[in-house]
């Protein structure tokens, strides 16, 4: 008997590890080429599988899509969080979160997963409109847990609103890299990176503010 559960733990396995396989490589080229440009012959070409094969594990292409941005999103996620000390200021750790995203590229080809599903899914695939909604939320939920935290620790000032310091190091984030990847170059990243440098500093709790965010206090 415990022969026949071991046999069916390691089928099981198996198949888990081929449905894995498939996410991780569609992840990449619904990525590089969008939900509708990616197509099956693409799936199967990354895969190695046949149409059967991949949905075995799929009952659709919109589902394999959504757990490939799922995938995709976490290990861009934990790119961006990279490095972060946990005894650091919460000046810092937002710090290094930009320049992670300046300097670290998803490890996911295509580019960043959230910028590219947002656009892709603007005009009509609504499961993968709400699962980029839900990454955005996420990552806003978190840097603004972390201004919350500094200001908890007297590091940052009192009068800032922690969901808008967090929308807009995302908007300028995510502008500025939609930026360069259209003029072909950092630049544009790269200002940006130098000017949230100077935003951040501004909510240091013993400097007066030199930013003003719609939405603070």
């Amino acid at each position: 008997m415990q022969k026949e559960t071991d046999r069916s733990h390691k089928k099981m396995s198996k198949g888990e590890e081929t449905k894995q396989n498939i996410i991780e490589k569609a992840a990449a080229m619904f990525n590089q080429l969008g939900y509708e440009g990616a197509s099956l012959a693409h799936l199967m070409e990354a895969t190695g599988l046949q149409k059967g094969g991949i949905y075995r594990h799929f009952t659709s292409k919109e589902e394999l899509a959504a757990e490939a941005f799922d995938y995709a999103w976490k290990s861009a996620r934990e790119a961006r969080l990279k490095d972060i000390d946990s005894g650091a200021s919460a000046i810092q750790q937002l710090r290094q979160i930009v320049a992670n995203f300046v300097a670290r590229r998803p490890p996911v080809p295509g580019g960043c997963p959230l910028l590219n599903t947002a656009v892709d899914s603007d005009d009509g695939n609504s499961v993968l409109r709400a699962r980029a909604h839900r990454a955005l939320s996420d990552w806003k939920s978190h840097l603004a847990a972390i201004v919350r935290r500094g200001m908890e620790n007297d590091q940052i000032r009192g009068d800032v609103n922690p969901g808008a310091v967090a929308t807009f190091i995302v908007a300028a984030l995510e502008g500025g890299l939609m930026m360069s990847r259209l003029e072909g170059d950092a630049g544009s990243l790269k200002t940006v990176e130098t000017y949230l440098s100077g935003f951040l500093d501004s909510l240091a709790l013993q400097t007066p503010a030199t930013y003003n965010i719609p939405g603070e206090r």
